[in-house]
């Protein structure tokens, strides 16, 4: 029997992050985001009480890329489903195990979201983020590590959500689970990044000696042509194997678009050395339009879903379209990645493969990159993009003794360089043995007191925002 807690409190807390240079995908640039912090207490059935913590950042227009709104008021929508979510998980009395806890809201938390004009995504952000937190708030009160409490189905994790599988199919996927000792970061090259020579795609100093690459393409079949021939040029120098992926961020308007490009790549010779290492190419059309639109002779290339992942069915209606991966992130739900690896293993055949990949969303050193590679790590992910590194200088404004205690706690995964305590990457691979600590793949939690509250939203209801 898994155990059941019941909530005592759930504490908001957000800081500023400045990154270290411009981050484009989609029609986005980022200089800076807000970081939010999550931190749950709970009494633990027959063990006591505990405290968990989370963290995540708040991305304004991914979540939602409607064009009337500002990116503010995407990073609003997060705030408020949050709060959502804060008030349906404290509403309930009684004990529940940690999946239970959030099986039984996300259905109100997809309404009450919807009626302030919240999309799926962002509403599932905010019991995302609480669902890590108390999770790690359950592993400590019971001395156990991700891996092995996960192994052992310690969140109670079943099928209630996912009436394509039986509960047996989730159990037994975690009881064989292992964890990854080493995952190869994934390096990204956002829309305004160097390509050539000092700086660029190929030099060791930018890219850490990465052998996966993330392209971010902008929905033009030309002008995206152009730029991989010349990103294929020069990684065509590394002195190493390597593989490819891309992702349009939802930047291509229909099917006729996305066939001119990958007629590009399939025929144009410029481009063998994107396509010969392509391994899939990500949420290339907008979700509405994914929905609806199977990729009939365009799934000969694998594609997957990311931003029209925005429930717990999304991959099965995925499958039929054509689509033979989804991206796992932890600000997505821990829980929809547990299901939808179960679900790539138990549709896989030989001549047949279906895949859960990692695909990070700038997650920061400390919690957030800490939590999600080991979510990766735990669901057989061997490659994850990993570009908060990329993007923030180490642990950006961080106050200097919490980086510490992180470098402290996770010797492995951080290092002392150029006077920052930046993430280690060992020969293109992050290595997670000092994730296996009780908690949730943390020995350590943030500085409470360094931190704001989280700002409120500046309308209770969205809609008010846009008239």
């Amino acid at each position: 029997m898994s155990p059941r807690l019941s909530l005592r409190e759930i504490s908001f807390f957000e800081r500023p992050v400045r990154f270290a240079r411009p981050f484009r995908f989609g029609a986005v640039v980022l200089n800076a985001a807000s970081q939010v912090f999550v931190r749950a207490k709970v009494d633990i059935e027959g063990r006591g009480s505990s405290t968990g913590a989370s963290a995540e950042l708040l991305v304004p227009k991914w979540f939602d890329k409607r064009a009337d709104l500002s990116p503010e008021q995407t990073v609003d929508e997060l705030r408020r489903s949050l709060e959502i979510a804060r008030e349906l998980y404290l509403a309930g009395s009684g004990f529940d195990t940690a999946f239970g806890l959030h099986a039984t809201r996300i259905t109100s938390q997809i309404a009450a979201c919807a009626k302030e004009d919240i999309p799926p995504l962002a509403a599932a952000y905010g019991p995302a983020e609480i669902d890590k937190a108390i999770l790690d708030a359950l592993l400590r009160g019971m001395s156990a590590n991700f891996f092995d409490g996960m192994a052992g189905n310690i969140a109670g994790v079943d099928a209630r959500l996912s009436s394509d599988l039986k509960d047996d199919d989730i159990t037994r996927f975690l009881a064989r689970s292992r964890r990854l000792a080493r995952i190869a970061i994934r390096h990204t090259v956002g829309l305004d990044d160097v390509i050539e020579g000092k700086g660029g795609v190929a030099d060791y100093e930018e890219n850490a000696g990465a052998r996966y690459f993330k392209l971010k393409l902008n929905g033009d079949p030309q002008a995206d042509a152009a730029r991989l021939i010349r990103i294929g040029g020069e990684l065509a120098t590394l002195p190493f194997d390597y593989r490819i992926t891309l992702d349009a961020n939802e930047q291509y308007a229909d099917l006729s678009a996305l066939r001119a490009l990958v007629a590009r790549v399939k025929d144009d010779a410029a481009l063998s050395p994107i396509a010969a290492r392509l391994l899939y190419i990500e949420q290339p059309m907008p979700r509405d339009i994914t929905r609806t639109s199977p990729l009939g002779e365009l799934a000969s290339f694998d594609f997957i879903i990311d931003e029209a992942d925005d429930s717990c069915d999304a991959f099965p209606a995925a499958r039929a379209l054509g689509y033979r991966g989804i991206s796992s992130k932890s600000c997505k739900g821990i829980y929809k990645s547990i299901i939808n690896a179960t679900r790539a293993g138990k549709w896989s055949t030989n001549e047949e493969k279906f895949f859960v990949t990692a695909e990070d969303l700038t997650c920061q050193a400390g919690l957030a990159v800490q939590q999600d590679t080991a979510l990766g790590a735990l669901i057989g992910i061997t490659h994850a993009e990993r570009n908060g590194h990329h993007y923030v200088d180490g642990f950006g404004d961080t106050p200097a003794s919490e980086a510490e205690a992180f470098l402290t706690a996770h010797p492995d995964l951080y290092e002392r360089r150029e006077n920052r305590i930046r993430l280690a990457i060992h020969d293109g691979d992050l290595v997670t043995e000092s994730l296996v600590k009780p908690g949730f793949a943390t020995g350590t939690h943030p500085a409470w007191p360094t931190m704001a509250p989280l700002r409120q939203p500046k309308a209770k209801t969205l809609k008010e925002q846009r008239l």
